[in-house]
């Protein structure tokens, strides 16, 4: 039989399966006291649903290095990169925001800010960017994958394995914290 690897490796391509980001608009259309729009955001913040068959799945198509997106999409790939002892870059357009993040954020925005994770965003899209990679909660999982691997629908690639270290976001290491720091 073909020996396995594990770790993601360079040339490996980043897939996610599930949201991101939509329990980090939830809970700042809470926050915000945004609380009759967009309900399924409010609901994925309240009962998030981890898509539990995309892990079995994922082992059996052959990932490499996988984990759940709790503190963070950037946070969880930097644990990846760290015990890869390989970078990762996250391509955002890749990540797929939509009009529910976007319709959130903006919302969010006219309400006026209402914490720190808001205070800093200049635009809906940039708030709508900052919960995709950085909110958790939602639990989707992220894998690394060989090329060659052919995904299904419900993995869409994200980014790419590199050699070196670290995560980076089109290019460029991201400015603000990665994702939820524990014991801080």
């Amino acid at each position: 039989p073909p020996v396995r690897r594990s770790g993601a490796a360079p040339g490996d391509v980043v897939a996610v399966a599930g949201p991101l980001g939509h329990s980090a608009a939830g809970y700042a259309l809470l926050s915000a006291g945004v609380t009759t729009a967009r309900p399924e955001l409010i609901a994925a913040h309240r009962r998030p649903a981890p898509p539990y068959e995309a892990g079995p799945e994922a082992a059996l198509l052959g990932a490499t290095a996988m984990i759940d997106v709790s503190d963070g999409l950037l946070a969880d790939l930097g644990h990846v990169a760290a015990a890869s002892g390989a970078a990762i870059a996250v391509e955002s357009p890749r990540l797929a925001l939509g009009d529910p993040l976007a319709e959130a954020a903006a919302l969010v925005l006219a309400a006026g800010p209402s914490s720190s994770r808001t205070s800093s965003a200049d635009s809906p899209a940039s708030l709508a960017l900052n919960w995709a990679l950085t909110g958790g909660e939602d639990h989707c999982l992220v894998a690394t994958f060989p090329p060659s691997v052919a995904l299904p629908p419900r993995w869409r690639v994200i980014g790419a394995v590199h050699a070196g270290d670290g995560v980076t976001v089109d290019g460029n290491p991201y400015q603000g914290p990665a994702g939820w720091e524990h014991f801080r």
